[in-house]
């Protein structure tokens, strides 16, 4: 599922990534830790197209990135790449079925078979009843769940995570985690968090440790 080979990444006079080379297969659910600073988010951010590397080459679902154009890259990251952040990033001005729902119509989807979908995932992330309330209405555990069926809308082939249980208390940070392996088991959905969470971490079939830009 990716492919990435001798990946380097400066800020400046800053190299933040130094060699890194990764494989993870399809269905599979990988942990990337390290201590802050480590390169991990920088790592995330290349894998997910929102960063380039200065060297070295990715390729994900089959597909080499460095070899598209902006347009084609923005269409391949929101049909394949799933994003589920920290901090849940719903638009306060709709509710959870259509945040939801807005990638799928950003991808020019039919309407009527993306609000099924949508309601689908919804029922699966346990939160049928709460499809017409707002962000505000919502707590911070089903605010994120929302998010994480936001990011599956499009059927993605990778779902990247970054400190997706940081916000959440202990309760609904079991429900997250819990969440990432069910859909592994469920759809076959390929995942890679970024956590300091000891807990996520150790559950994933593969735990990748960073320091200084590198893997260990």
């Amino acid at each position: 599922m990716i492919k990435a080979q001798d990946i380097h990444k400066s800020f400046g006079a800053l190299e933040v990534l130094k060699g890194v080379s990764l494989h993870i297969t399809p269905s599979e659910v990988v942990s990337i830790v390290g201590p802050s600073g480590a390169g991990k988010t920088t790592l995330l951010q290349i894998l997910g197209t929102l960063s380039t590397p200065d060297s070295g080459s990715l390729e994900i679902d089959g597909k080499r990135i460095d070899t598209l154009g902006d347009d084609a890259l923005s269409d391949f990251r929101n049909r394949r790449i799933g994003f589920v952040f920290q901090f849940h990033h719903l638009l306060p001005e709709f509710t959870a079925l259509e945040n939801v729902m807005i990638p799928a119509l950003i991808a020019k989807r039919d309407r009527n078979e993306v609000e099924k979908e949508a309601l689908g995932l919804l029922k699966m992330m346990e939160l049928s009843d709460r499809a017409t309330h707002k962000p505000s209405a919502l707590s911070g555990g089903e605010q994120q769940r929302v998010a994480i069926a936001r990011a599956l809308i499009n059927h993605p082939a990778l779902l990247l995570a970054d400190e997706p249980s940081g916000n959440l208390d202990s309760k609904n940070r079991e429900q997250i985690h819990s969440m990432f392996f069910r859909l592994r088991d469920e759809l076959g959905q390929t995942s890679l968090i970024v956590t300091h969470d000891d807990s996520l971490a150790e559950m994933a079939d593969r735990k990748i440790t960073m320091r200084d830009g590198t893997i260990l």
